[in-house]
C-alpha cells in the first residue's frame, strides 16, 4: 500500500451534489484538507454525480461556494483543472464502462442474471439456516446454455464482481488492523442492468486513475473497504491501477440522542451556520475536535495551528458528539481574535437589508465603528450584532416585554428622573462622566450601579442586556438618550 510521506501524499474529497452540505461532510473536507496540507501534497476535488435522480446543478454549485468559503483550496478539481480531468464523474462514463470491459475479459467479474426476486427468495433461506445471507455466488460460473436460456428470457444482467476466496487485512490508519473474513464479503455489483455504472465501481476506479494514496472517510464507508481491496488488486492486474491506498476512516459525528447526525437534521447544515454568522475558522477549529485534538489542554486554535499538527492517526475511532453550545464558545474566541476593521467587516451583511431592521439611510458608519470594539467581546455569532446595535438605528427601541417588565419595577419612575437630571448635566464626551451620573443617581435611591442602569439600560435600548451602557449612551448621543428616558416615563406614567 501507498505510504505517506512527503509530497507524494495525494488525498480526495468527493461529495455528491445533494441537498445542503452538512456538518460531518465539513469534517471529512477538512481532515483530507489538512492532512494534504501537513504532507506538502495534492487535495483532488472531485464531484460524484452519477446519481442523476438526487443531483442538481444547484448543489453542485452551492458545494463549491461551501468549499470557497470555508477557506478549501484544492490542487486538481472543478474550476481549477488538473492532469486527470474530468473531475465529475458524469463525464467519466466512457472510462468506468471501459474498465469494466476489463474487468469482464480478465474474469475478475461476470454477468449475474438474478432477479430481485430470485435473490430475496435465496437471502430469506440463508438467514432461516443461519447462514450469511450475501449473495450465494449463483452465476459465477453459468454454463453457455444456460446464458442463452437467460437471455432467452429477456433478461438483463448486471456486472459482478468475483470476490477472492480468502480474508482481506489491512491496517486502517485510525482503527488499526482489520480483517474481512469471505464468507462476510460476498461478490458484489459494479454495474447495473441498464449498464449505468454504481458507486462500487467509480469510487475506486477515480481513486486508482487519480493516483490516490490515502482515503480517509467516515466510518459508514468501512464495511466497503474489502471490497474496494480486491478491486484494486484486479486493477493493478490489468495496468489501470499503481497501488492500494491506505484507509483511514473516520468517527461518526452524532447529534441529540446520540445518534448519528444525519442530513435530515437541522443542526447539521452548514447553511444554518453560515446565516447565523459563525466564522469559517471557528467552526472548523470546532469540527476538528470531532475525533481529533491539538493537545489536552487547548482547544482554541488557528487552521494554521492544526494543519502543522495534524495527523490522522491521532483521530480517536469512538464516536464524536456535536455540542452546540462549545461550538458556539469556541466561535465566540475566533470573533474576540479578529482585528477590529475585520470584525466590523465581517458583521456587515447583519447590518443591511434584509437582516437589519432599519432604514439603509439610518445606518451611521461612525456610530458603528464607535461600538464595533465593543460589540465584538459579546458576540457568539455575528448574527447576534443586529439585536445589539439596532437601539442606534432605529427612531425608538424595541421593547422586549420581558425586559421592560424585569427592569421597571416600583420606584423606577423616581430613579429614572433622578438619572435623567443628572445625565442632563454630565459630559456626554465621557462615558464615565455618564456612569458617574447613574451611579449618583442609584445611591440617591439606595441602589448599586447594577440594579441603578438597568431602567436606563431598558428606556434607551429596550432590552436588559447588550453593549456596555455607558459606551452606549456616548454614542447614541445626549439628545436621543434623554428623549428616549423621558418617553420612559411617560410609559411609566400612563
Amino acid at each position: 500500500m501507498a505510504s505517506a510521506s512527503g509530497s507524494s501524499v495525494r488525498v480526495r474529497f468527493c461529495p455528491s451534489p445533494t441537498g445542503n452540505p452538512h456538518v460531518g461532510l465539513v469534517r471529512t473536507a477538512l481532515f483530507n484538507w489538512a492532512f494534504a496540507k501537513h504532507h506538502g501534497g495534492t487535495l483532488v476535488f472531485r464531484i460524484e454525480d452519477t446519481d442523476a435522480a438526487r443531483d442538481s446543478e444547484e448543489s453542485y454549485n452551492q458545494l463549491l461556494d461551501s468549499m470557497r468559503w470555508l477557506g478549501f483550496d484544492w490542487d486538481e478539481g472543478p474550476e481549477v483543472g488538473g492532469p486527470h480531468a474530468p473531475y465529475r464523474q458524469s463525464q467519466r462514463m466512457d472510462i468506468y464502462q471501459d474498465v469494466a470491459r476489463k474487468l469482464l475479459d480478465g474474469g475478475h467479474a461476470y454477468h449475474c442474471y438474478c432477479s430481485q426476486e430470485e435473490l430475496d427468495t435465496r437471502r430469506e433461506a440463508a438467514r432461516a439456516a443461519g447462514r450469511p445471507s450475501g449473495y450465494d455466488g449463483h452465476c459465477r460460473e453459468l454454463t453457455a446454455a444456460r446464458v442463452e436460456e437467460y437471455k432467452a428470457q429477456g433478461r438483463e444482467p448486471i456486472v459482478r464482481f468475483r470476490m477472492p476466496d480468502e480474508p482481506i487485512t489491512f491496517t486502517d490508519l485510525v482503527r488499526g488492523e482489520i480483517t474481512y473474513l469471505p464468507e462476510n464479503v460476498p461478490d458484489y455489483g459494479i454495474v447495473r442492468a441498464n449498464g449505468a455504472p454504481l458507486y462500487t465501481l467509480v469510487n475506486p476506479v477515480d481513486d486508482a486513475l487519480m493516483e490516490i494514496t490515502h482515503v480517509l472517510r467516515g466510518e459508514d464507508l468501512l464495511s466497503s473497504t474489502p471490497r474496494q481491496i480486491a478491486l484494486y488488486k484486479a486493477l493493478i492486474e490489468l495496468g489501470v491501477a499503481k497501488e492500494i491506498p491506505v484507509f483511514g476512516h473516520l468517527p461518526y459525528v452524532m447529534g441529540e440522542g446520540n445518534k448519528k447526525l444525519s442530513k435530515r437534521d437541522p443542526q447539521s447544515s452548514l447553511n444554518l451556520y453560515r446565516e447565523r454568522g459563525f466564522l469559517p475558522e471557528g467552526l472548523l477549529n470546532y469540527l476538528s475536535l470531532l475525533g481529533w485534538s491539538l493537545s489536552a489542554d487547548q482547544d482554541v486554535f488557528s487552521i494554521d495551528e492544526m494543519v502543522a499538527a495534524f495527523d490522522v492517526t491521532d483521530v480517536n475511532p469512538n464516536p464524536a458528539r456535536f455540542d452546540l453550545k462549545k461550538c458556539e464558545a469556541i466561535n465566540a474566541d475566533h470573533i474576540r481574535m479578529l482585528d477590529v476593521k475585520d470584525f466590523a467587516e465581517r458583521c456587515r451583511p447583519w447590518l443591511q437589508a434584509p437582516h437589519a431592521p432599519w432604514a439603509p439611510e439610518a445606518f451611521d458608519e461612525t456610530k458603528w465603528q464607535a461600538v464595533a470594539p465593543h460589540a465584538q467581546t459579546r458576540l457568539k455569532v455575528l448574527s447576534e450584532i443586529t439585536d445589539n446595535v439596532d437601539f442606534l438605528f432605529l427612531p425608538e427601541p424595541v421593547f422586549d416585554e420581558a425586559s421592560w417588565n424585569k427592569a421597571m419595577k416600583e420606584g423606577s419612575d423616581a430613579l429614572l428622573r433622578t438619572a435623567r437630571e443628572n445625565l442632563a448635566a454630565a459630559d456626554w464626551t465621557s462615558a464615565e462622566s455618564l456612569k458617574e451620573a447613574v451611579l449618583a443617581a442609584g445611591e440617591a435611591h439606595g441602589l448599586k450601579l447594577g440594579k441603578a442602569q438597568a431602567p436606563v439600560r431598558v428606556a434607551v435600548t429596550g432590552r436588559t442586556v447588550g453593549l456596555p451602557l455607558f459606551e452606549s449612551l456616548e454614542v447614541l448621543g445626549k439628545e436621543k438618550s434623554l428623549a428616549r428616558i423621558d418617553a420612559a416615563l411617560a410609559r411609566l406614567a400612563g
